[in-house]
């Protein structure tokens, strides 16, 4: 039973990996004993956060733009030049926008859409050789895409493309993992609720706001490290192996209230 979670010496690639729900989950496959490789797009931050992870195992780093087309493929083939094989690919990376109805602009759609949804399509079609140079039939490549409750449920704020764009990344998890499952790469996604994280963080450092968001969720706080770590390692080790097409919700049961 000790190896059925492990993920010790995988090839793991974290875009948007150098802070929030992407640092967690890094810092969890680090600590698990990976070879992590995390992307973002400010190239200081992204090599001074690896150099951080490195000290407690084995970290790198590859800055990338996943906002434009031509970012994708910079990383596919920097990840390529670099690893013979990807074990896992965690499509992290997203942005969010919320604006009043009325003047919610048109541009938040095409900014989100570009980097919430085309950038994991990009990517994950980008490193097919790699994921594929990694799939076994025991042990299959992952490719885990990080949703959003918002795309679950109708969100408390307006957020409408972040929403709409979380909920196409779920979709769109769904018809990879249909198209990749014969091939022994699985595709899930998860969907967080309240995190600790830049987009939470006009929320969550209010004392007032935190305990009212707190008091929705039927576990009673908000959701820590080792939560989120803990599901993508589930997902990436020989425990979710059989898992393929699923959406998990990790908010501490908010979701239950429909």
């Amino acid at each position: 039973m000790k190896d059925l979670f492990s993920v010790d010496g995988k090839t793991v690639l974290v875009t948007g990996g150098s802070r929030g729900i992407g640092l967690m989950i890094a810092r969890g496959f680090v600590a698990a004993g990976a070879h992590v490789i995390i992307s973002s797009r400010k190239a200081d931050v992204c090599e001074a956060v690896a150099k951080e992870l490195a000290a407690h195992g084995r970290c790198e780093a590859i800055p990338a733009d996943l906002g434009r087309d031509e970012g994708a493929q910079h990383l596919a083939a920097a990840v390529q030049d670099r690893v013979d094989k990807l074990d896992v690919l965690v499509n992290n990376a997203g942005a969010t926008w919320g604006a009043p109805l009325e003047s919610y602009p048109e541009s938040a759609f095409d900014k989100l859409w570009a980097v919430n949804v085309k950038a994991v399509f990009r990517l994950t079609t980008a490193l097919l050789p790699a994921l594929r140079a990694a799939a076994d039939s025991d042990d299959p490549a992952r490719v885990i895409n990080i949703g959003s409750i918002d795309g679950i449920r109708v969100p408390m704020m307006e957020v409408y493309a972040y929403s709409a764009t979380k909920a196409a990344v779920h979709m769109l998890t769904r018809s990879l993992a249909h198209q990749l499952a014969g091939e022994q790469i699985t595709v899930n996604a998860i969907a967080p609720g309240p995190f600790e994280s830049k987009m939470m963080a006009f929320a969550l450092d209010d004392p007032g706001s935190r305990s009212a968001i707190e008091a929705q969720i039927p576990l009673g706080r908000i959701g820590r490290p080792e939560d989120m770590a803990g599901t993508a390692i589930y997902l990436a080790s020989r425990a979710g192996a059989y898992l393929t097409g699923a959406v998990i919700p990790v908010d501490g049961g908010l979701t239950t209230h429909g």
